[in-house]
């Protein structure tokens, strides 16, 4: 087995590096990673109904969407991420005992008694302190877990908190559990770095022929291709959606005012206003400037800058239509 060390942090990147290794590689891999704050979101989700984009905005979030299924996460830099990748024509999908339990062998030497639950969580006293997600490609399969260490549970509840808004979607939606960090149950204190290290030397041991593998300055740039091209692209992370409604009404001074927004990967491609409101201009003229774009708050608000709301919708203005579209 090759254990692929690098200390990157930047989440666009480590996705990367992970296809980069499926990829290329033939070998067993094991990898260690952390992220700068940041929510992964599951390969079939819908990115716009699993995150507070208030909150991801106000606080400089990074989002990107994972190869693999699943639900959303949090990441900081008290998360430690692991990745299993193997290769072999016995791999069976959804086989999430193999590639936690060394995660779990591992606790147990520093008496903390894990164990999985359900599918794919990992738990201790109940608590979920590890989600897992795989992806399968031809006979290897990906297996990768998040490891809450010291996480801050305050941002991840934030960043994960959905709106009430109505989204009608085939997309998988989070179910968030009670959730705790092993920190708290490790009798020595360590850092995670520390624990990072502690956790690399367990896999090692139980290996027969354990290899330590760097990349290289040209594998490097190759991850950078796949990272610059895919991972950072809003593309993968916003408009790889499955199609999905949303619909809000808002009661402002001028009327009752409804809504219907059918966007396909991330795009507008049919709105309908409804209401009680009085307009001069027939409703349609205003629907049609937002259909084609990108359904987030930057792109409607240029609509809105170069558009005369009274003529459409009598004692409503900009701030009252922004509302109803996205709150």
């Amino acid at each position: 087995m090759l254990f692929i060390e690098h200390q990157n942090t930047n989440p666009y990147m480590n996705h990367a590096i992970e296809e980069y290794v499926m990829n290329t590689f033939d070998s067993d891999c094991f990898i260690l990673w952390r992220n700068r704050p940041s929510v992964l979101i599951g390969k079939n989700q819908n990115t716009l109904s699993e995150i507070n984009m208030d909150y991801v905005k106000k606080h400089n979030l990074l989002v990107v969407r994972r190869m693999s299924g699943g639900g959303a996460i949090f990441n900081d830099l008290g998360t430690l991420n692991f990745t299993f990748i193997s290769a072999g024509e016995n791999n069976i999908f959804a086989d999430f005992s193999r590639f936690t339990y060394p995660i779990i062998r591992a606790l147990k030497k520093l008496s903390v008694h894990a164990e999985l639950s359900g599918r794919n969580d990992l738990v201790i006293d109940g608590k979920k302190f590890s989600g897992n997600a795989q992806y399968k490609h031809g006979n290897k399969v990906l297996h990768h877990g998040s490891i809450l260490f010291s996480v801050n549970v305050k941002n991840l509840n934030e960043a994960l908190y959905v709106n009430p808004i109505k989204f009608s979607d085939k997309a998988v939606k989070s179910v968030r559990s009670r959730v705790t960090n092993i920190c708290d149950y490790i009798k020595d204190q360590m850092t995670i770095i520390q624990f990072k290290e502690f956790l690399m030397r367990s896999v090692i041991s139980e290996e027969e022929n354990p290899k330590i593998y760097k990349f290289s300055t040209e594998e490097w740039k190759k991850i950078k291709e796949i990272c610059f091209h895919k991972y950072e692209t809003w593309e993968w992370n916003y408009g790889h959606l499955k199609k999905f409604n949303y619909s809000n009404e808002k009661k402002f001074l001028g009327g009752i005012v409804q809504i219907n927004i059918y966007v396909k990967k991330g795009i507008i491609t049919n709105i309908k206003f409804f209401g009680d409101f009085f307009s001069s201009s027939e409703i349609g003229g205003l629907e049609n400037k937002f259909l084609g774009i990108k359904y987030e708050k930057e792109e409607v608000l240029k609509i809105l800058e170069n558009v005369d709301i009274e003529r459409y919708m009598h004692n409503i203005n900009k701030k009252d239509i922004m509302e109803v579209m996205f709150k």
